[in-house]
């Protein structure tokens, strides 16, 4: 009976998920990406954007699990093995730092902070018309976990939030849009819009040279999702324009991102290196180790991935 776990990823070496799948399920065949040994031996994938076709060399796996919230990086494999089920991590570590990110540059550019780095550089005593947080109206794009974490600790410190998703949904003391008509209803009333969308066929591209005009003049833009939902040329005109007041961002379309992009030198741009959340086995794992007690009792998984909504 094929047992192997195989740990697919460049970022991590994979000594911590060992260490703690095996404190839950003792000794483990654990394979990583330059020794995985009898492919035919895998049961579980554990995977961060694998090589294309190499899970559908696995005969025998019966799991693959995202090592992130999001699965993009696996649905872009047109080779994945057809029926079987794809799972993704909930952590609530990962969650949290989300949110982390999210508030510290809103709060940054909401009390003007770049500026006054600017004047101190300048030794300049400059103080900057100040924008009442009641009246600085913050947009979350992404309803999901994470949305609806950040939505919520957004809305704690006092500012008026929203958040759209796909399809209806409700948060206490969030207001709420869904669909397409809902979308300009979001991005009007957005003076902080954060991305946390799932990258989709749907939203791929979706933050553009339209979806950027709807914005109110001066909005400022986080992207802590995934850079294919940027079209770059698009941003960089709106912010070089003056519509849009700045961006942080956190995701690219190349990552790592290229030296001789823009975004590294360009004054309204915070650039930082995919971190908005990093996964931590320790926070990570109990989904993990119930699927594979799952899966090798014959019982359902959790945390199951459609495929064709992409999450």
């Amino acid at each position: 009976m094929p047992d192997a776990i195989a740990y697919i990823s460049r970022d991590t070496d994979g000594v911590l998920w060992k260490k703690t799948l095996e404190a839950a399920l003792g000794p483990l065949d654990f394979r990583t990406l330059d020794a995985l040994g009898d492919k035919a031996d895998i049961e579980v994938a554990l995977a961060w954007k694998p090589p294309a076709g190499l899970i559908a060399s696995f005969p025998n796996v019966k799991m693959i699990v995202s090592l992130g919230m999001g699965v993009d990086h696996l649905l872009a494999d047109d080779k994945l093995p057809a029926g079987v089920p794809i799972t993704r991590i909930m952590d609530d570590g990962l969650v949290g730092q989300m949110s982390e990110y999210a508030i510290y540059w809103a709060l940054r550019h909401h009390r003007d902070i770049d500026k006054y780095a600017a004047s101190q550089r300048a030794k300049q005593w400059k103080v900057e018309d100040f924008i009442d947080t009641i009246h600085r109206r913050i947009g979350i794009l992404g309803l999901g976990t994470i949305g609806q974490d950040t939505a919520k600790k957004i809305a704690a410190l006092g500012f008026p939030t929203a958040g759209w998703s796909r399809t209806q949904k409700t948060l206490p003391g969030i207001e709420t849009f869904h669909g397409p008509d809902g979308l300009g209803r979001l991005l009007a009333r957005s003076d902080i819009l954060v991305n946390v969308l799932p990258l989709t066929r749907d939203t791929k591209g979706l933050l553009d040279a339209r979806l950027f005009a709807v914005l109110p003049k001066g909005a400022y833009l986080i992207n802590m999702a995934r850079g294919g939902h940027v079209v770059d040329e698009a941003l960089l005109a709106a912010l070089d324009s003056g519509h849009l007041s700045g961006a942080a961002l956190d995701v690219f379309n190349t990552e790592p991102l290229p030296p001789e992009h823009r975004y590294w030198t360009h004054p309204k741009v915070q650039v930082t290196p995919h971190i908005a959340g990093a996964t931590n086995p320790r926070t990570a794992s109990p989904g993990v180790i119930e699927n594979i007690k799952n899966l090798r009792a014959g019982k359902p998984l959790i945390n199951t991935v459609d495929a064709k909504s992409g999450y």
